[in-house]
């Protein structure tokens, strides 16, 4: 078992260290600016833990908030842009390594390689793309990394209540809620990450 995991009762390993979090979050404020908040908080605590940001590349909107507190606050930022975005995202030259690639489907790969765990803030239809992939990667048993959504303000409340009615109408297993974890406040997202369960299967996105 790797170092960064740590062995309680029961035999069951838990995440002790997180080198590397990937963050899907919209490439604009939105109109709450609690949002925006939310990201920078978020950016910061990544930093003073050593933890390596991952994201999509941008330096506007809420990527381009938690960006830029990772790296006022010393730590290290990869971003992932496919050529076609780097005009539309404005792609941010400021971070550590920002990586220009072919295709979103290899930005999403890239992600995912560079990542130990994921956290979803608000965002729009491209964030619901990657947290949906990502879920669904984890369903099928490619991987079995942690998901984390940063409930800021209700904001995902209705994607929790879309998964009940999913379940209840038969198209997903109980099971599935055990797919993600939900918190309200910045400050619980390390912490929930750290408590999460070590993957208990070998990452296979090669079978895609």
């Amino acid at each position: 078992m790797p170092d960064r995991y740590e062995h309680v009762t029961g035999g069951v390993y838990f995440m002790a260290t997180i080198a590397s979090v990937c963050v899907y979050c919209g490439s604009s404020l939105g109109v709450n600016p609690r949002h925006g908040e939310a990201a920078r908080r978020l950016g910061t605590q990544l930093a003073s833990h050593g933890i390596r940001l991952v994201y999509g590349g941008g330096r506007i909107g809420l990527m381009g908030q938690v960006a830029d507190a990772v790296l006022a606050g010393g730590g290290e930022v990869i971003g992932v842009i496919p050529e076609h975005l780097q005009v539309l995202e404005k792609g941010h030259h400021g971070v550590t390594d920002l990586r220009v690639v072919a295709s979103m489907h290899e930005r999403k790969n890239l992600m995912f390689d560079m990542s130990d765990a994921f956290v979803i803030l608000p965002g729009g239809f491209g964030t619901l793309d990657e947290a949906f992939e990502m879920l669904t990667w984890r369903q099928l048993q490619l991987h079995d990394k942690p998901i984390l959504f940063l409930n800021i303000d209700g904001y995902w409340t209705p994607f929790g209540k879309l998964v009940d009615q999913v379940i209840a109408e038969g198209f997903a297993r109980d099971s599935s809620r055990r797919l993600f974890a939900v918190v309200d406040k910045v400050e619980d997202v390390i912490p929930t990450l750290l408590r999460q369960p070590a993957p208990a299967i070998p990452n296979a996105v090669q079978r895609l």
